[in-house]
């Protein structure tokens, strides 16, 4: 069953050591089957090189495992919650990247400083609140989805514009159309994240100020807005 999309996962879930973004197994990465209501991801705590296509968790969208050997990860519910929310994505990443992580740790969102962020993200990267005792000892994967669809929620941020987010005392979560875009924007993530640590502590004469919007605007929708020309003609 759907084994296109497990052989997807399974490589987008090999991207996450390729690129720097995980120690030990440290991350997941999923995608759903839209039309099936079901979705693939990482078993819980198997080491990327120990992984195989078939090792890959098919769910639905009740959180019942529908097919696999092995337990899905730990943060199964998690994206559970936001495929169930966010209906325009189709692929989640969650990891504890190094420079993304301290942003999460130390409470703070990720200003947009420079033009590479505003390449991919509109605007800060967000970080959501911190979950109540109560959330974290009934369900606490499951609450951690519903505080970033209710902070999205209550910020307006369109998750298309916004392809990632920060839960506050724990790490980044990016998400795309498709588990590869997903990965890639949670490299993103973690490259503006690098960048704006060392922007804010180089010295300096004046405070760094966030770029102005028409730069902003002008380099994000140059790729992703209506009359986007960036790339290639598709």
């Amino acid at each position: 069953m759907l084994k296109h999309l497990r052989q997807e996962v399974y490589e987008a879930n090999l991207l996450l050591p390729k690129h720097g973004l995980v120690t030990f197994t440290w991350g997941n990465v999923s995608a759903i089957d839209r039309q099936k209501g079901l979705f693939v991801i990482k078993p819980s705590g198997v080491p990327y090189e120990e992984l195989t296509p078939d090792d890959m968790v098919i769910m639905d969208l009740e959180g019942k495992k529908v097919e696999g050997k092995l337990n899905p990860s730990s943060d199964t519910p998690t994206h559970m919650a936001l495929y169930q929310q966010f209906g325009s994505v189709g692929g989640i990443v969650h990891t504890h990247s190094r420079w993304a992580t301290i942003w999460a740790q130390a409470g703070r969102e990720i200003p947009p400083y420079g033009t590479t962020h505003a390449d991919y993200i509109y605007g800060s990267v967000p970080l959501t609140r911190s979950l109540t005792r109560e959330e974290v000892e009934t369900a606490y994967e499951l609450e951690t989805g519903h505080v970033i669809a209710q902070h999205f929620a209550q910020a307006h941020l369109d998750p298309l514009a916004v392809p990632c987010v920060l839960v506050r005392s724990h790490g980044p979560f990016a998400w795309g159309s498709d588990a590869h875009e997903a990965v890639h924007n949670a490299v993103v993530l973690e490259e503006v994240a690098m960048m704006a640590w060392h922007t804010e502590t180089l010295p300096r004469e004046q405070p760094v100020e966030r770029m102005p919007d028409y730069v902003m605007d002008k380099h994000y929708l140059r790729k992703h807005g209506p009359n986007a020309y960036y790339g290639q003609n598709k």
